[in-house]
């Protein structure tokens, strides 16, 4: 008996690797080289296909505790990201690259794993994991549709343009970030008047498609750079382009701040932090090289939107993320409605685990809703159905917490109840979390 995991992304990634190391035997099938998607470039697993940052590293931050109850649980997503990190601050950077190519060595040697690279055209028998992504391919799609009894949901998602290293004025450009930890961040000041200019043309810049992306649903924390600028002239400096942080580098406050991250370990390409953007690509050159430094500006890859579908979890899934009208099919990834890449490692790793425990007949869990991967999947499986939206791990989705004012010691707070929940929970679940008990 085997699982099929359908996918190789995060998601995918993760659920192979989580049944794998248990002992069971895994069929990962994933379409890339022989079809790609409108946004993947090659043909590694956990392919990143928008920033290269896998946000706060801080446990009292909800991703930076998000990704400690992951590496505590063995994930194979965290162990890459950190054997691939780079500069970044109080955030985890990785070199996209090595990043994929380690995750992609890693289940091409496990014997448990077998590798099939062909669409899937087809719902399939037995224990399955579907992690296709929001970037499903239109065929599967269909079947899926036709199976769930229902239209998929959908918003749109942008990446930012990245830069040649060699053709930035660095006399024009600082290093450092804006809380003074490194020197990862080259930055660009924008007086007023640049700034006001900035603005100006982005509003005049041609769109792909406009018509199509009239009055569509973009996901809140990935706006693109223009959609940004037309809900206001001060939009972007309290967003990406925000100038504070840079007091003890800088004599005074800059007007407007942009800021460039390191694309890989040698430091040979930067992208452009929270520039998500569908402007036209001969726009993009001409408004973008409008930056200080930037004058020159090399593009290696465009920024460009792309349409996400997933599913309505709550209505469809059970808190194990096994599908309510057939507990053999599992769903994980953006496709379920997690936004984030460590949010797909969370989904990836309950669905493998479960799907592991289905496989030999035994009782599938359900994690603490007090730990960040049990107040995700909470959300995600039983937020309104009527009005389900994608959710990233933040501070609202934790329950039960006491009224506290200060925003660190509320922080604190569900951070320690959290690994406390996730130790325990490891304690209770032995048979389950054997290899991770010596990690609690």
């Amino acid at each position: 008996m085997q699982v099929k995991v359908i996918g190789g992304g995060i998601a995918g990634s993760e659920a192979a690797w989580q049944i794998a190391k248990r002992g069971g035997k895994v069929i990962l099938y994933e379409q890339r080289p022989v079809k790609m998607t409108p946004a993947h470039k090659t043909e590694f697993f956990a392919e990143l296909v928008c920033s290269n940052s896998l946000k706060s590293k801080e446990i009292t931050h909800p991703h930076g505790l998000l990704k400690k109850e992951l590496e505590i649980l063995g994930s194979i997503i965290i162990e890459a990201a950190k054997y691939s990190s780079i500069d970044g601050g109080k955030a985890l950077t990785v070199d996209r690259e090595i990043f994929s190519k380690y995750i992609t060595s890693k289940l091409m040697e496990n014997k448990n794993i077998e590798i099939v690279r062909e669409e899937v055209k087809e719902i399939p028998d037995g224990i399955c994991i579907i992690a296709t992504g929001p970037l499903t391919s239109e065929e599967f799609a269909n079947k899926l549709k036709d199976y769930l009894g229902e239209e998929f949901l959908y918003f749109y998602d942008a990446v930012s343009p990245i830069l040649s290293a060699d053709s930035l004025n660095m006399e024009k450009l600082f290093k450092g970030d804006r809380f003074g930890i490194d020197d990862s961040y080259l930055n660009a000041i924008m007086t007023e008047e640049e700034y006001k200019k900035f603005y100006e043309e982005i509003l005049k810049a041609e769109i792909y498609e406009e018509k199509e992306f009239e009055n569509i649903p973009y996901f809140e924390g990935c706006l693109p750079i223009e959609v940004m600028a037309k809900r206001g002239y001060e939009t972007m400096r309290c967003g990406p382009l925000k100038p504070c942080g840079f007091e003890k580098i800088l004599d005074k406050k800059p007007f407007a701040v942009v800021q460039l991250r390191p694309e890989n370990k040698e430091r040979t390409m930067y992208s452009l932090v929270g520039f998500q953007t569908q402007l036209k690509i001969k726009e993009q050159e001409r408004v973008f090289r409008m930056i200080p430094g930037l004058e020159n500006a090399e593009f290696l890859r465009y920024g460009k939107v792309h349409k996400n579908i997933y599913i309505n979890s709550p209505k469809l899934l059970n808190p194990d993320l096994s599908l309510k009208k057939n507990e053999n099919i599992f769903f994980a990834g953006q496709i379920i409605g997690t936004e984030g890449y460590v949010e797909a490692a969370a989904g990836g790793l309950l669905a493998g685990i479960n799907a592991f425990l289905r496989l030999n007949n035994k009782k599938t869990i359900i994690f603490p809703k007090y730990t960040a991967i049990g107040a995700l999947i909470n959300y995600i499986t039983s937020f309104n159905k009527e009005n389900f939206q994608p959710m990233n791990v933040n501070v609202g989705i934790f329950e039960d917490v006491p009224k506290i004012k200060d925003k660190m010691e509320k922080r604190k707070f569900i951070s320690e109840r959290a690994i406390s929940e996730l130790k325990k929970f490891i304690d209770e679940n032995f048979e389950v979390f054997k290899e991770e008990v010596k990690n609690a």
